[in-house]
């Protein structure tokens, strides 16, 4: 079997890393980019040592390629998922899917009616952090979880690269969507169970570095699961600290909180002091250190399989999506909303 050909639409800080990746990955190829840009091949070759087409026509290159990989703008990945999925191809899209509920629900429908994969950037998921917390979870150390939080801390000032188009309504859609969404699925990976309701508030820093910004930059949601759980998820892209990906879940045998972890069901261990576990810590908004690779290997195992996409499959992303909507909703109608509204 011949490598698919995967062309990428966006070329900017995401799609380099996007390139770099697939050229690690087996199976598959980065042969042809779309930009609005005048791009130079052999600038592009010399960059990433590939030879890569330029297209400013977007069906021109969809009909190129096997696989779509959409790097643009948040605004844009409806419009340009739903022409990748009518034209037959398999879609990576980089989060959120969109920034409005409707247009979510119809790039859903497109993917379900083109019967393509399509993979979501939710890579935290892959990361070695959540790898081993699921696992910590799935052999029972911590019994029955019933609350967990995990927060997003990530100052996105003009000292950020995004800063320039983040700040814009239009863009970056709430502090949820553009960032703390990746806070959001991780914490539903971890509870396992389906969100039944939510709350959320919002606020602002009055720091002259984010007063740019025109949505809020700060939100809480307050999460209530079917079987009774509860979580909370916080999304400050307005802080001045360190970036910060806090994870805290407390279960019927014990209580893992970072990469730190209390389990009754393992003798001799004490109460008074956190035992370690040795993986890395989710510590960057920095691409490069996405964990890329694993999630896109996964994805052409899924497509070349015919198989389900692990972790980051669409269905899997969308219902994140939904509990963001779902958020956000309740911020801007002030009351609480339950996720069977979001139909």
């Amino acid at each position: 079997m011949s490598d698919h050909k995967v062309g990428i639409v966006g070329v900017g800080w995401v799609a380099g890393a996007h390139i770099e990746t697939f050229k690690n990955v087996e199976g598959a190829d980065v042969t042809a980019v779309c930009s609005r840009r005048d791009l130079d091949p052999k600038d592009l070759e010399a960059q990433f040592g590939i030879p890569i087409e330029v297209y400013k026509d977007y069906d021109e290159m969809v009909a190129a390629v096997d696989i779509v990989d959409i790097c643009t703008p948040h605004p844009f990945h409806p419009d340009q998922t739903v022409t990748a999925a009518e034209a037959g191809k398999h879609v990576l899209i980089e989060k959120p899917i969109s920034i409005d509920w409707e247009n979510a629900k119809r790039v859903r429908d497109a993917i379900h009616k083109a019967g393509v994969k399509s993979c979501v950037c939710f890579e935290v998921r892959f990361c070695g952090q959540f790898q081993m917390t699921k696992s910590v979870i799935d052999q029972g150390l911590l019994g029955d979880l019933h609350y967990g939080e995990i927060d997003y801390y990530h100052g996105i000032g003009p000292w950020y690269g995004q800063y320039g188009w983040n700040i814009k309504k239009e863009m970056g859609g709430s502090s949820l969507l553009t960032a703390g969404c990746h806070a959001l699925d991780a914490l539903l990976l971890c509870m396992d169970d389906e969100v039944k309701e939510v709350t959320s508030y919002e606020t602002k820093s009055s720091s002259e570095h984010f007063q740019p910004y025109e949505y809020a930059t700060t939100s809480v949601t307050i999460l209530k699961f079917q079987n009774g759980g509860l979580g909370k998820v916080a999304s400050v892209v307005d802080c001045l600290q360190p970036y910060y990906f806090h994870l805290h879940l407390v279960g019927s045998q014990g209580s893992m909180l970072d990469n730190k972890f209390y389990s009754s069901k393992i003798d001799g261990i004490t109460k008074d002091r956190w035992s370690m576990l040795d993986a890395p810590l989710i510590d960057s908004g920095d691409v490069n250190d996405h964990p890329y690779q694993p999630q896109f290997e996964a994805f052409v195992e899924s497509i070349d399989n015919d198989s389900p996409m692990p972790l980051t499959d669409f269905d899997t992303a969308f219902e994140s999506h939904r509990v963001v909507f779902a958020a956000d909703r309740s911020v801007a109608e002030g009351r609480p909303i339950k996720l069977s509204e979001m139909t």
